[in-house]
């Protein structure tokens, strides 16, 4: 019998890494390194279902659509969010296949193309917040907005990005079907928080052009399928208070009602680490006793054991 099941959701240093090329050859290499931890993982008899990101990936798939609009019609955005699922799981799929069977589990790995259902009135269609593709100065961001119209905002001190709106995930569309394979797969699932649509009373669904946070979405299949944890993975080994101000502390073990008096206290970049411990609280308030785990990659194992990263309970 399996040790424990695991939400997994990686962050995007997990596929590709700062000062690399955004290509599918760089990031493949990087996901081979990725799985090693994943696999571990399993090898050490956890169930596991792998939740990732695509800010960068749905980014550069639409700049690419919409320079070759001369040539073809540019895809629509939600379009582009399965385009992203589709090949980053397929990339996740044959590098931790291998990475198993190198440790002898001979367990299937598959990707879920995911809708995830959202409130068309959700008040993040007015406020975009979710920054997508690359970085840019300033100056870059000013001359984007003109020219396309879109919305760019300054990410976390590291530059400025596009945002598109980011909606509450309310229901995850093929939930059953990833609760079917639960016991004999791994699957990768709600890529880039899953592809947001609009459930209309007819029972139809419509793609809108947002992206849901990925940890949210984790978060919310981490309560879906009663996972006993989730494990959030980012660029760091613990969450701080005043990150990068002399007065940094770390975060080890933290209370629902200590998370979220850190929240409001305005601690964590929107961007960057508020999302990740919003997830990490709305896990643990609707799963009392379980855990939701912050950590980096190459501690994941570590923190699961409790030895390190940031624990909201």
């Amino acid at each position: 019998m399996a040790k424990a099941k695991i939400v997994v959701a990686l962050g995007g240093n997990a596929l590709l890494r700062k000062g690399t090329p955004p290509t599918a050859e760089a990031q493949l290499e990087v996901i081979k390194e990725t799985v090693e931890y994943l696999a571990e993982m399993s090898y050490q008899d956890y169930e596991l279902a792998i939740v990732h990101g695509n800010g960068p990936q749905i980014g550069n798939i639409v700049l690419a659509s919409e320079a070759a609009e001369d040539v073809v019609p540019v895809m629509p955005f939600d379009v582009c969010g399965a385009m992203s699922q589709g090949y980053i799981g397929y990339q996740i799929q044959q590098a931790l296949r291998m990475a198993l069977l190198k440790r002898k589990r001979d367990i299937p790995v598959t990707t879920i193309i995911t809708q995830v259902v959202v409130d068309k009135d959700d008040p993040a269609f007015e406020d975009p917040t979710k920054p997508i593709g690359s970085f840019y100065s300033e100056e870059e961001a000013a001359r984007i907005s003109k020219e396309k119209g879109y919305e760019l905002k300054e990410d976390a001190g590291r530059g400025w990005r596009r945002v598109v709106a980011s909606p509450q995930p309310r229901r995850i569309v093929e939930f059953p079907c990833l609760k079917e394979l639960w016991d004999t797969t791994i699957v990768v699932t709600a890529g880039g928080g899953g592809i947001p649509v609009i459930e209309h009373p007819d029972g139809s669904l419509e793609g809108v052009a947002a992206v849901i946070d990925k940890d949210l979405a984790a978060a919310r299949l981490a309560t879906e399928i009663e996972a006993d944890y989730l494990l959030i993975l980012t660029e760091v080994d613990q969450v701080y208070l005043n990150f990068n101000k002399p007065d940094q502390k770390a975060l080890g073990k933290v209370t629902v009602e200590e998370a979220e008096k850190y929240i409001e206290e305005g601690h964590f970049a929107a961007g960057s680490m508020l999302p990740k411990m919003q997830a990490a609280v709305n896990y643990a308030k609707q799963n009392p006793g379980k855990k939701a785990i912050i950590t980096s990659l190459s501690k994941s194992l570590e923190a699961i054991d409790g030895k390190t990263g940031t624990t909201v309970s």
